[in-house]
């Protein structure tokens, strides 16, 4: 062939240079299938072929499979995309067997000749799989029908919600006969549909997730069956991978490395369940989470509308090497929110972005962290507080932050007076020091722990000071508090009753930390302690 694609941009080159012709509709989708030969298609001698306009593969007792074998497409990799297709897959045995699927962004397994492993649209003449999301090769069942998930970077996927009865969707789907496939692969996150029936979302997030791969048809091994393809479409989208779907809002969690033990500064997990809860309130948000600090692919950072930092500070601070990267965001307009420890930069390296950006951050030998119960009851009148109750929880809530001069752009969230127990602790760099304790006991000035603030150029940003204990997340108005305000950051209208997940319960927080449980380890006094259902 005069030209080979071989990336996602190219693509398109490719269908035009070879003027393959045009979809239906309007849709720009482009035919990578003539309708009348394999050109373009390299599979396994004696199972594939042409049949009444369309792709057929076909196993029989004389001529079975001994493992699954794949018709690959060879005009390049695939990365943002959509595909249209249509199938048939018929069951030529008693006992009803068919099974097949659509593979992309997957790879080749070496040594093994047309055998391939990735992300697989399920399919067969059954009424358990088609419409799944599977890991061929690798991670097994991601998203069932009806499901949406994230999967996390290592362990089992996270139920987000449920989108519909699997048995009703199922019934939306021909049985020997032709159904239309839709699949929508943008970024990390993955959309299934079925004669336009969404049957499975999933986001990857885990450390094996592919940006692109090959395409390819699957003829699965077992029972003789026959699976056909036809109208097979393709539209690239745009833009590298990462950039949010069309319509979307993106969120980008920066997730730091592990610190504390088991319970505190659980970072991802915190991030995973702050993701988790921000989808099920939003359908109109799409996440990312990285995993042990800053992502080595920052391609993840395309297409964001808010940047949330959630890590360990000071030196070790995950922006640190990366200020200008962040800026660079900051100035096109991304939001900056900054959770706990994630506040505290060193003055002279980093104190001036974080004004910047959020408005304030710690600052060593001025900012002090005791652990504390504040009485949070006269909440802004701000849409960050939207839905959220006065509370109470104990927490490492640090205060007297260094702001911006005269609080610039600054509208406190949260504020409240400490008490004289908060400054016990002999002077330090983060224990007290003459400043704080002139500013709380003697002038006895209210001090704020969470923070909304707006740039010039209308980017916006917010530092919370709690998030120590990992079992606070547990917390309803704790976590709503957090979530409105990603939302607020990224520049979307935040709902007169804030964004309302379906709770997190002490499973939910015992999930996916960093640690393993203590010996010594009590749910119950957990469950008691942080007050959690």
């Amino acid at each position: 062939m005069p030209c080979l694609a071989t990336s996602l941009s190219s693509i398109l080159v490719f269908f035009l240079c070879c003027n393959l012709s045009s979809g239906q509709n309007g849709e720009n989708f482009v035919s990578i299938f003539d309708g009348k030969t394999l050109s373009g298609w390299d599979g396994k001698s004696g199972f594939w072929s042409v049949r009444e306009g369309a792709i057929t593969g076909q196993t029989t007792i004389q001529n079975p499979t001994e493992k699954n074998t794949f018709l690959i497409w060879r005009g390049g990799d695939v990365g943002n995309f959509e595909l249209k297709l249509e199938y048939r897959v018929i069951a030529d045995n008693k006992e009803g067997f068919a099974n097949s699927g659509i593979q992309y962004r997957s790879f080749e397994i070496q040594g093994m000749p047309w055998v391939v492993g990735g992300y697989q649209a399920d399919l067969e003449a059954g009424e358990r799989f088609s419409g799944i999301f599977y890991g061929e090769r690798s991670r097994g069942i991601l998203s069932d029908r009806g499901q949406e998930t994230l999967l996390p970077f290592e362990g089992n996927p996270i139920l987000v919600k449920t989108l519909g009865d699997p048995d009703k969707i199922q019934s939306k789907i021909r049985q020997d006969d032709w159904n239309e496939y839709h699949i929508i692969a943008n970024g990390y996150h993955f959309t299934h549909k079925i004669n336009g029936v969404v049957t499975a979302v999933m986001t990857d997030l885990g450390k094996v997730r592919r940006p692109r791969g090959i395409l390819a048809l699957q003829l699965h091994a077992g029972l003789p069956m026959t699976v056909q393809f036809r109208d097979i479409r393709v539209k690239p989208l745009l833009g590298e991978v990462g950039l949010s779907q069309s319509g979307k809002k993106k969120v980008v969690f920066v997730a730091g490395k592990r610190s504390h033990g088991y319970g505190a500064h659980e970072h991802y997990a915190g991030s995973l369940l702050l993701a988790r809860s921000l989808l099920q309130g939003r359908s109109d948000f799409r996440v990312d989470v990285t995993h042990d600090g800053w992502p080595d692919e920052e391609s993840v950072f395309t297409g964001a509308d808010t940047v949330v930092l959630y890590a360990d500070g000071g030196k070790r601070h995950p922006a640190l090497p990366k200020l200008e990267t962040l800026d660079k965001l900051a100035r096109a307009g991304v939001g900056v929110v900054c959770l706990h420890y994630g506040t505290e930069v060193p003055r002279e390296a980093a104190g001036y972005y974080f004004l910047k950006w959020i408005g304030g951050y710690f600052e060593s030998d001025w900012s002090v962290n005791p652990h504390w119960v504040p009485r949070l009851i006269n909440l802004a009148d701000h849409s960050i507080t939207a839905g959220v109750s006065p509370f109470e929880v104990n927490d490492e809530w640090y205060y007297h932050m260094r702001f911006r001069d005269e609080m610039a752009g600054i509208v406190p969230i949260l504020t409240a007076l400490p008490g004289p127990d908060t400054l016990t602790r002999p002077d330090g760099s983060h224990s007290g020091n003459p400043h704080v304790r002139a500013s709380v006991l003697e002038r006895r000035e209210p001090q704020h722990l969470a923070w909304a603030a707006e740039r010039e150029n209308g980017g916006r940003g917010f530092g919370f000071t709690g998030g120590h204990h990992h079992w606070n997340w547990g917390d309803t108005n704790f976590r709503r508090l957090v979530l409105n305000a990603i939302v607020w950051t990224a520049h979307a209208a935040v709902a007169e009753n804030g964004v309302v997940d379906d709770g997190v319960g002490l499973e939910d927080l015992e999930s996916y930390q960093d640690y393993d449980p203590p010996q010594n380890y009590n749910r119950e006094d957990v469950r008691i302690r942080f007050n959690l259902p």
